[in-house]
Parts: C-alpha cells; sequence; structure tokens
C-alpha cells in the first residue's frame, strides 16, 4: 500500500510534465532563430555607437578646448596687460605726485640710486627703465644719456648705443652754443666744462665705432675729441691703435710722437713703435 503512493507520485508529475511541454512546443516550434541572431546584432550595434559617441564626444571636446584655449590666454593676457598698465598708472601719478610734494631732483637723485643697485644686480633691464624714467622727466639729462648708452654698449646693441650718445651730443653742443654767445668769464668755464663732455662722448663713440669694426668712423670720432683736447694721453692711445688698425702710418706716427711728448713714460711705446714699423 505504501508502496504504491509514491509511484502515483512519480506518475502524476510526469504527466505534469509532459503537458507543460506539450503546450510549449508550438511556441518553441515557432521561435525564430533569426530574430534571436537580429537582436544580438542590435545589441551589438548599439554598444559600437554608444562607444562611437563616447569617442566622439572626447573628440569633439577635445578640439572645443584647443580652440577656445588661445581666447582664454587672450582674456587672461588682457586682465594682465591691464592690471600691469593700472600698476604703472598708480607708480606714475605716485612719481608725479612726488616729483611736486619734494622736487624733480630729489627723484632723479633717487632714480640714478635705484639704477646703480640694479647694475649691481647685473639687471641691465631694470636699470635702463630707471634711465628712461630720468629721461622722462628731465629730457636734457646727459648723465642719464651717457648711461644709457654705456648700458646699450655692454648689451652690444650698439646702433642703439650710439644713436643715444648722438642724441646726447647734439644736446650738449646745443649748451655749448648758447653759452658762448652769452659770453662772460662764468659762462666760459661752462663752456670748457661741456666742451670737456662733448670730447669725452666723442671718444665714446669711437669705442662704439671700433666694436662695430667702422674704424674709419672712430678715427673721424677721435680726431674731434682730440681738436678738443689733443695732449689727451687716452685720445691720442685711441688715435693711435685706430690708425695702426687702419694701417695710416703718418696718422700713427703723429699719435705716437704726440704721446710720447706727453706721456714719455707710457709702457706701450716701444710695442707701438714696432707695431708702425710694420705699416
Amino acid at each position: 500500500m505504501y508502496n504504491i503512493i509514491p509511484l502515483i507520485l512519480i506518475l502524476i508529475s510526469l504527466c505534469v510534465i509532459i503537458t507543460i511541454v506539450v503546450r510549449k512546443f508550438s511556441v518553441l516550434a515557432n521561435l525564430d532563430i533569426n530574430t534571436i541572431q537580429s537582436e544580438r546584432e542590435t545589441k551589438v550595434k548599439e554598444q559600437i555607437i554608444s562607444k562611437r559617441l563616447k569617442r566622439n564626444f572626447f573628440r569633439y571636446s577635445s578640439k572645443l578646448t584647443r580652440l577656445l584655449e588661445p581666447a582664454g590666454k587672450g582674456i587672461s593676457t588682457f586682465f594682465k596687460w591691464s592690471y600691469k598698465k593700472l600698476t604703472e598708472f598708480k607708480d606714475n601719478y605716485n612719481k608725479e605726485d612726488e616729483i611736486v610734494s619734494g622736487g624733480s631732483e630729489k627723484v632723479i637723485v633717487k632714480l640714478f640710486s635705484e639704477a646703480d643697485d640694479f647694475i649691481k644686480k647685473e639687471d641691465l633691464n631694470g636699470a635702463e627703465n630707471k634711465y628712461i624714467e630720468i629721461i622722462g622727466i628731465d629730457s636734457k639729462n646727459i648723465k642719464a644719456f651717457k648711461n644709457l648708452g654705456a648700458l646699450y654698449f655692454d648689451r652690444k646693441n650698439y646702433n642703439e648705443a650710439k644713436e643715444t650718445l648722438d642724441h646726447a651730443l647734439k644736446l650738449l653742443e646745443k649748451d655749448y652754443e648758447e653759452i658762448n654767445m652769452e659770453g662772460g668769464a662764468e659762462e666760459e668755464g661752462a663752456a670748457e666744462a661741456i666742451n670737456s663732455q662733448i670730447a669725452g662722448i666723442y671718444v665714446d663713440l669711437s669705442e662704439i665705432c671700433q666694436a662695430m669694426e667702422d674704424y674709419e668712423g672712430a678715427q673721424k670720432r677721435i680726431e674731434k675729441a682730440l681738436k678738443i683736447e689733443p695732449n689727451n694721453p687716452r685720445y691720442l692711445d685711441t688715435k693711435l691703435q685706430i690708425s695702426i688698425i687702419n694701417k695710416d702710418k703718418a696718422s700713427a706716427l703723429d699719435a705716437y710722437d704726440k704721446l710720447k711728448e706727453v706721456n714719455p713714460d707710457n709702457q706701450k711705446l716701444d710695442d707701438f713703435k714696432a707695431r708702425i714699423k710694420e705699416l
């Protein structure tokens, strides 16, 4: 009796399974394999499109970033430039106020001191700015022009050095003419001092011409300096060296004789004499 009951349960379960299979068979029979493949392909396509969209997004976003980058830099540069100009305006305003309250001479002395500090630090750009500021306050400040010319010479900006010293020379020559027109003992002493400065600038210009390998120009300028101070040993020494370079034996002998006369202890005389003989 008890053995029959499990058998009956098994048969009932088997019948249930057969019934389910028969009912679902029609559905399984109608299932299209191509449809399954199509669904798979659709998913693959969706994945490919999704990945492509992501790639395009990152590619175009990077292009857009590159396109916008110059504009961003331009805006940044503009704000930096604006800030710099505002700072310069503030500094200039403070300087003008300082000039009015304390006098231009004190400001110029201060600027020369600041320029000296920059030169000690080998900051030639900083020193240049200070000399230009001085000239902005006093457009006839010969010292500022001479220092600026020397600075350009040190930087090997020979054309700028020449132009700067040429301008200083014109200012001095104009002052010399004006003083000579006035006459008087005091004016004579002032004229002599100016003339000495003119000679010094001619020598500086001669050195610049030598650096530019314009030895003819160097010769002309040292001759002008010697017209003012004919017995200056330094000027005669310079003329002698330039004459040797130019292979101008007559000029070299003339400079040698005068140099020997005014400075007989010059230790370079023997060397100069030997070099002149080789011309």
